[in-house]
C-alpha cells in the first residue's frame, strides 16, 4: 500500500486513476446524500475518516517503492457501506500524500484502488455474508477488518506485479515475490486490526447504539422477531 510518488510507469498510474474514478464519484454521492438524510451521523463518519487515517499512516517499510500498515477501512464499510469509504479513502491518501509525505499524487489511483476500493468492498462483503448465516457480530467484525486490509495488499501485490513483472518468470514470478514479501508483515497486521476495530465497536455499541441500530449493524430486538417468525413460516411451508 501506498505505492511511493512516481514509482508507477505513466501508464499504470493514469489507468489506475481511471479505473477508481467511477467508485469515488459514486461514493460521494451516497455521501452527499447520507449527510443530507441523516445529519446525526456526520461525527460518527468523521470518526470512521479519523480511524483509517491515524491506521493507515502507522507504516512498516516492505517491498521497495511501497510500505506495510493497519489501514482502517474495515470499521467505516461495515458502519457506511463500500461507497463512503471510497471517499474517505481517497480523502485519507490525499492529506497522506501531501502533508506526510506517503503515497503520492502521480500513484493516487492506484491506492485509492487498493486501500478505498477493493478493501472495504471486500472487507463488508466478508462481514455480510458471516452475518447472513448467523455469525455473532464481533466474529463478523473481525472477518470484516482482516479481510479488508489483506486484500488492499493483494491488489497493491498486483499492482507492483503488472508494473514490474519478473525478467524469468513473468507477471506470476513478481507477483508471487512481492505477495510473498508483503505476507512476512501483513498477515499480523491484519489480525492486529481486526482485533481493534472489534474492541472500537465494542466502544460503540456501548456509546452509540441507537445509531448503530439505524445502521442496520445492531438488529433491533423486534427485527429479530420478524426474521424468527419468517423463518417458522418458511418451515411451516416446507413441512
Amino acid at each position: 500500500m501506498h505505492i511511493a510518488e512516481g514509482f508507477l510507469p505513466p501508464a499504470h498510474a493514469v489507468a489506475w486513476g481511471v479505473a477508481s474514478a467511477p467508485f469515488v464519484v459514486h461514493g460521494a454521492r451516497s455521501l452527499v446524500r447520507d449527510v443530507r438524510e441523516h445529519p446525526e451521523s456526520t461525527l460518527l463518519l468523521g470518526a470512521s475518516g479519523a480511524f483509517t487515517f491515524v491506521l493507515s499512516a502507522l507504516k512498516l517499510p516492505s517491498v521497495t517503492g511501497s510500505c506495510s500498515h493497519p489501514t482502517g477501512t474495515g470499521l467505516g464499510a461495515i458502519l457506511f457501506r463500500p461507497p463512503v469509504m471510497a471517499v474517505l479513502g481517497t480523502i485519507t491518501l490525499l492529506f497522506q500524500a501531501l502533508l506526510l509525505a506517503h503515497g503520492g499524487l502521480t500513484t493516487l489511483g492506484a491506492n485509492v484502488f487498493s486501500l478505498a476500493v477493493v478493501g472495504p468492498w471486500a472487507g463488508y462483503g466478508a462481514y455480510r455474508l458471516l452475518r447472513r448465516y448467523d455469525v455473532p457480530l464481533m466474529g463478523a467484525v473481525f472477518c470484516g477488518a482482516f479481510l479488508a486490509d489483506l486484500s488492499t495488499y493483494c491488489v497493491t501485490s498486483v499492482q507492483l506485479a503488472l508494473a514490474f513483472p519478473d525478467p524469468g518468470s513473468g507477471f506470476l514470478g513478481a507477483l508471487g515475490k512481492f505477495g510473498s514479501i508483503f505476507a512476512v508483515t501483513q498477515i499480523p497486521l491484519a489480525v492486529s486490526e481486526g482485533l481493534l476495530t472489534v474492541l472500537v465497536m465494542r466502544l460503540l455499541v456501548q456509546s452509540s447504539k441507537g445509531e448503530l441500530t439505524r445502521l442496520g449493524v445492531l438488529v433491533t430486538s423486534a427485527a429479530g422477531g420478524k426474521r424468527a417468525a419468517e423463518a417458522e413460516s418458511a418451515g411451516a411451508v416446507a413441512r
